[in-house]
């Protein structure tokens, strides 16, 4: 049997914008995550860390069309960086779902679909349009929620399924729970962004 042809994919070279190390994104001095101060209490650093991670996927997907935002990794993954917004929308639902109780169920995750923040995830302007407005609403909400939460070892209100075996969790389990999920996919941001079109970074 003949081995089945793979489609010819786009040459790619890697590139940089930064001039001082040539393996990051740009210069320290450009990058919007840094500040000028550090935080030092629990609270401060974990929604710094939170920050820092919701930066880090809006600049990998910075500067790109709506088909390289749904372009795929590779077959048969149905990862793309538009998926990963989408995804993190839900994450970012799930999280106040979780601690708060609010009546907020998955934007693109049904039950019949498990992968629908992926599978959704088109090369249509208007899906890259609808999934960045929701992104930017649902993390101002969670926002609110946080900044009236002054006690990080308070229990959550809601039902929670992040715990062992569902146990309650405390605030800051939710939001290391928010922090891991970010990071594990700006992970996975970095390889996306390259395989589209070369730019390196972290």
């Amino acid at each position: 049997m003949e081995p089945r042809e793979r489609a010819e994919e786009p040459e790619t070279t890697r590139w940089t914008s930064a001039t001082v190390f040539p393996d990051m994104w740009t210069d320290p001095d450009d990058d919007p995550r840094e500040t000028d101060t550090t935080p030092t209490d629990e609270r401060g650093m974990l929604l710094d860390y939170l920050r820092y991670y919701r930066l880090t996927l809006e600049m990998k997907c910075a500067g790109l069309d709506a088909e390289q935002l749904a372009r795929r990794s590779a077959p048969p993954s149905t990862m793309s960086l538009l998926g990963l917004v989408r995804h993190l929308t839900d994450g970012e639902r799930h999280l106040r779902r979780v601690l708060a109780g609010e009546d907020a169920p998955p934007l693109y995750r049904t039950e019949e679909d498990r992968d629908g923040a992926f599978s959704g995830a088109v090369a249509d302007p208007a899906v890259v349009e609808d999934a960045w407005r929701r992104w930017h609403a649902e993390m101002d909400a969670t926002d609110r929620y946080l900044d009236g939460v002054t006690d990080l070892g308070s229990w959550n209100t809601g039902v929670s399924d992040l715990g062992p075996e569902g146990d309650d969790l405390q605030v800051r389990d939710g939001i290391l729970s928010q922090v891991v999920e970010y990071a594990r996919h700006c992970g996975h941001a970095d390889l996306l962004r390259e395989r589209v079109d070369g730019r390196v970074g972290q």
